[in-house]
C-alpha cells in the first residue's frame, strides 16, 4: 500500500446538515479537507512542504471533528489516514472509530505472523534496488558447488549500489551444499535470486531473505523471501497488532 504523497485515506463523518457541511468547508487546511458530496474528509490534492506531517495532519484531523456539533457524533463512521513521517518516513496510522474517537498508532513490522504467498518476479513492490539491505542464510546443492560459490560471491562483489557495505559469506561442502549468509548486504535481491535459482538443483533451495532498506524507506515495501519445498514465498510485515 505504499504511496508517494506522504498522506492516503479518507474519514467518513456521515450525512451532516448543510450548514455544518459549509462550515467544514470553509476550515483552513494543507493537508485536509472536508467532501460534502462524499460525506469524508480527504486530502487535498496539493500537497504541502513546508509544515510537519504528523502534526500538522493530526491537528487538522481534529479541528475538522471538532467543528462536528457532539448531537451528530454518531453518525460519524470513521476510517483511517495513513502518514509517513518525514525523517524517519515512520508510518503512522490515525483512525477515526465509529462516534468519533481518535487513535494514533506507530507502526511497528514484525514477520512473526506474517502471511506466506508465492512469490511473483518484478510484480512486488520493493524497496529501490539501489539501497535494498539483505539479511538471511540460503542453502542449496549444485552440481558445481565451487562454481556456484564463485558466481554468488561476484554478484555481490560487482553489485553497483549505493551503500557498498555489509558482509556476504559463501561456503561450500564436500556433499555439494552451498550457504550463502547475508549481513546488511547491498543487492538487488531479485538479481541475486536469479543466480540462487539457476545454480540450486531442483527443489534444494532453501532459508529466507529479508529485504530492508538503507535509506529508510516505508515499511509497506520491506519483504521476507522464504524458500521451502523448491518454491520462493514472499511475507510482508505485519504492521499493526491485531487488535488494532
Amino acid at each position: 500500500m505504499f504511496y508517494d504523497t506522504g498522506c492516503h485515506g479518507r474519514i467518513d463523518v456521515g450525512q451532516l446538515p448543510a450548514d455544518v457541511q459549509r462550515r467544514l468547508a470553509t476550515l483552513p487546511g494543507e493537508w485536509l479537507e472536508f467532501d460534502p458530496d462524499a460525506d469524508a474528509i480527504v486530502v487535498r490534492h496539493i500537497q504541502p512542504t513546508a509544515a510537519p506531517s504528523l502534526p500538522t495532519i493530526a491537528g487538522e484531523l481534529v479541528s475538522i471533528i471538532a467543528g462536528i456539533p457532539g448531537a451528530h457524533h454518531t453518525a460519524i463512521r470513521g476510517g483511517d489516514l495513513f502518514v509517513h513521517t518525514e525523517l524517519t518516513t515512520q508510518l503512522v496510522r490515525l483512525r477515526v472509530e465509529r462516534g468519533g474517537a481518535v487513535h494514533i498508532r506507530w507502526a511497528h513490522p514484525d514477520y512473526a505472523t506474517a502471511q506466506k504467498r508465492p512469490y511473483a518476479k518484478e510484480a512486488e513492490a520493493l524497496v529501490d534496488p539501489r539501497v535494498q539491505r539483505l539479511n538471511g542464510q540460503v542453502r542449496l546443492t549444485a552440481a558445481d558447488p565451487a562454481a556456484a560459490a564463485r558466481e554468488l560471491e561476484a554478484v555481490a562483489d560487482t553489485y553497483e549500489g549505493l551503500y557498498p557495505e555489509g558482509e556476504c559469506r559463501v561456503t561450500t561442502d564436500a556433499v555439494g551444499a552451498v550457504q550463502l549468509d547475508l549481513a546488511d548486504v547491498n543487492l538487488d535481491a531479485e538479481l541475486l535470486l536469479q543466480k540462487l535459482e539457476r545454480a540450486a538443483q531442483p527443489g534444494s533451495l532453501t532459508g529466507r531473505l529479508e529485504i530492508g532498506s538503507f535509506a529508510g524507506e516505508a515499511p509497506e515495501r520491506y519483504a521476507r523471501l522464504v524458500f521451502e519445498g523448491g518454491r520462493t514465498f514472499i511475507q510482508r510485515p505485519v504492521l499493526w497488532d491485531s487488535e488494532t
